[in-house]
């Protein structure tokens, strides 16, 4: 069987350093290849009419012409998956929707390099969005397949679940997790939930930082609270609590109410925050009382996690592959046995309708 061909990248950005340690990040995967790099997206596009990459990544602030503006014309010309690595799209929540509304694919701060673990999951960080990029679905390409690389499970985080171990009835809770294109689809579905909505948790893999800007955007948009998660933050009706970039989020009991902690660890499943921590802390402390949804994302995070949720007795959904950007995440929970259901984007919502007025029946019959 052929090798497959490496994913080729073009990178955008005026400052010499960057461009450097990208093409060095790049470099050292072997399944990547840098095509090329430029200081404006003028010379980039020359380079694109020449030989056009599988994946862009392009910096914000450049001279000439602005790294937004060159990404609107790049999707209303010649769609190319384009992944955003600047500061800006840290400092505020404005920039952030605004480059995954014009069609970016994932954002990126800029590569840590002032330690060696920095530069290590700077360099995971980066690749992995590459990856996910090139398998992204853009005017109904079908992503090619990939492979899945050796990572650390939850194991890291929190022991393995014991089996057997009953969970008693307490509120009903959401757990969400999502990778790329996923800043578009909670959107979609987090706008449309009315505020008796039962509490969510979510990881969205997005870097330190990022997470905070789109939990404010989701929160001047939605009907329900949106907030980064705070260590020790109370899971409720009406609000959704976003893993914060950089650090783990895990559901805990009190009672018959739930809370969360913000915890430090490495990187599990490649990534921090981890879906699969979210979601084994929900198996071992929710049960049958929670519904975990898995959507749109590169690799499988999340897939062991739901099916612990599963095997616990809770209720579990994955996005189906016609909705997702890149079907990774819900497919390997699907082979695996962990959803029970598997609806389109716009029918989640729904699901989590269901839940909710499900568990208020559950809850009257208790009274």
């Amino acid at each position: 069987m052929p090798a497959t061909r490496p994913i080729r990248v073009l990178i955008v950005d005026d400052s010499a350093s960057v461009r450097q340690t990208l093409t060095s990040i790049l470099t050292a995967a072997p399944d990547i290849e840098v095509l090329g790099s430029a200081a404006d997206p003028f010379v980039a596009a020359r380079r694109i009419q020449d030989d056009v990459p599988d994946v862009i990544i392009l910096d914000l602030e450049m001279p000439r012409m602005d790294g937004l503006t060159f990404l609107r014309k790049i999707m209303a010309q010649k769609p190319i998956p384009v992944i955003i690595c600047s500061t800006l799209t840290e400092e505020g929540s404005r920039m952030l929707f605004e480059v995954l509304e014009a069609g970016a694919i994932d954002v990126l701060p800029k590569p840590r390099v002032d330690t060696r673990q920095f530069l290590m999951e700077s360099s995971v960080r980066v690749c992995d969005a590459v990856r996910g990029a090139a398998r992204a679905r853009l005017r109904g390409q079908r992503p090619p397949a990939r492979t899945i690389e050796a990572k650390l499970s939850a194991d890291a985080m929190i022991p393995p679940p014991l089996a057997g171990r009953p969970v008693a009835t307490t509120e009903p809770v959401i757990c969400v997790g999502a990778s790329t294109g996923g800043t578009e689809s909670l959107r979609d579905v987090l706008e449309v939930l009315p505020v008796e909505t039962p509490g969510l948790v979510i990881v969205q893999h997005m870097p330190e930082h990022f997470t905070a800007a789109f939990a404010r955007r989701l929160n001047g948009l939605c009907a329900i609270e949106v907030k980064e998660a705070e260590d020790g933050d109370s899971v409720r009706a009406g609000r959704a609590l976003i893993a914060p970039g950089g650090r783990h989020m895990l559901l805990q009991r009190n009672g018959g109410r739930y809370t969360v902690a913000v915890k430090d660890g490495p990187l599990v499943s490649r990534h921090r925050p981890s879906v699969d921590v979210l979601f084994r802390s929900a198996a071992q402390c929710a049960g049958g009382n929670a519904l975990g949804i898995i959507m749109t994302g590169m690799g499988d995070d999340g897939a062991t996690g739901l099916l612990e949720m599963r095997r616990a007795g809770a209720h579990t959904v994955a996005q189906d592959e016609e909705s997702c950007v890149v079907f990774g995440m819900p497919k390997e929970a699907i082979e695996r046995g962990a959803a029970a259901r598997v609806v389109p984007l716009h029918h989640i919502h729904l699901e989590i309708g269901r839940f909710g007025a499900n568990a208020h029946v559950k809850a009257s019959r208790a009274i």
